[in-house]
């Protein structure tokens, strides 16, 4: 009774005296409810045939109708696979790119050089999508732009690089790789610090050049975060990029560039199929969140990551 009683006290005092970080953490807690938990009500709609005028409790129920029609429609289907195929597609080069730039840039010697490269890479992330697209646009244009009158140059043909539809999936993970790749090396580059020196000085005692070195400790070192990180990105693999894809797609590539995002946005806001749009994008978010918890039990699995 005397342990339990001092277990309660010492709970009560922390309570006290921690109370103030508690009431900092209030109004995020307050935001967050009102505005990712609140609209969760609003969920229903993908169950009724909807009508504004007629509002959530007036609306008729339909039950599973536009889950139905999700996987009936050619051009819903056709959206799932569109996300699927740039979401992985993104997924892996984003996975590869960093790591092989990180492993590069650990062979320069030259600190100055070094973190002048580092700060060049990651700029690009800090940019938004909006400025992106304006500036792809013109980049890519078939009507000077500076890609293709490079192409030209050479005596090639123009590129319809946002008309044309497997050009457009090029684009897309191409230019999204390139903006995020340098601040997506700042993981491998921390793994990287974590090796032990002593590795390398065996090594060399051992007669092993930089390249042997390479291959037999630096990439085995980063195998495992390089496992935790692959194994993450599936939880997001129905993200493809509402932003980036929203800012430079058009009606011409719909048929290979459209997402579930940007469908959406096109079925809900702009069409008015408020029921249809709730239910795909209800579908993305349960999906999503059954890939979150595969994806931290196979990064806990081989790789012994774990938040909790």
């Amino acid at each position: 009774m005397g342990i339990s009683g001092r277990d309660t006290m010492k709970k009560q005092w922390n309570w006290k005296r921690n109370w103030p970080l508690h009431l900092m953490l209030l109004p995020a807690a307050i935001v967050l409810a009102v505005f990712q938990y609140a609209p969760l009500g609003g969920l229903v709609m993908a169950f009724q045939d909807f009508k504004p005028w007629l509002g959530i409790r007036g609306s008729p129920w339909v039950g599973w109708m536009h889950f139905r029609d999700l996987f009936t429609f050619q051009e819903s289907v056709q959206v799932i696979w569109n996300t699927l195929i740039i979401s992985s597609l993104k997924m892996v080069f984003h996975l590869i790119v960093p790591f092989v730039f990180a492993l590069l840039l650990n062979e320069v010697r030259k600190l100055l050089f070094k973190r002048t490269v580092q700060t060049i890479v990651y700029l690009p992330h800090f940019l938004s999508w909006v400025i992106l697209g304006g500036i792809f646009i013109d980049v890519l244009s078939m009507d000077g732009g500076i890609v293709n009158r490079a192409l030209e140059a050479v005596g090639l043909q123009p590129i319809f690089f946002l008309g044309d539809g497997d050009w457009f999936r090029f684009t897309i993970v191409a230019t999204d790789v390139w903006k995020d790749f340098g601040f997506a090396t700042i993981i491998f580059l921390a793994a990287l610090a974590g090796i032990n020196p002593s590795l390398y000085e065996a090594a060399l005692i051992d007669g092993a050049n930089r390249w042997q070195q390479t291959l037999s400790i630096t990439v085995p070192s980063l195998v495992p975060i390089a496992i935790v990180v692959g194994t993450l990105s599936l939880g997001s693999i129905l993200n493809a990029g509402f932003d980036q894809i929203f800012n430079l797609y058009n009606p011409l590539v719909y048929g290979k560039g459209d997402i579930i995002d940007t469908y959406v946005y096109r079925t809900a806001l702009l069409s008015g199929s408020f029921s249809l749009g709730t239910a795909v994008g209800l579908f993305k978010s349960v999906i999503s969140f059954v890939l979150i918890v595969v994806a931290y039990r196979l990064a806990y699995v081989f790789a012994g990551y774990r938040i909790f």
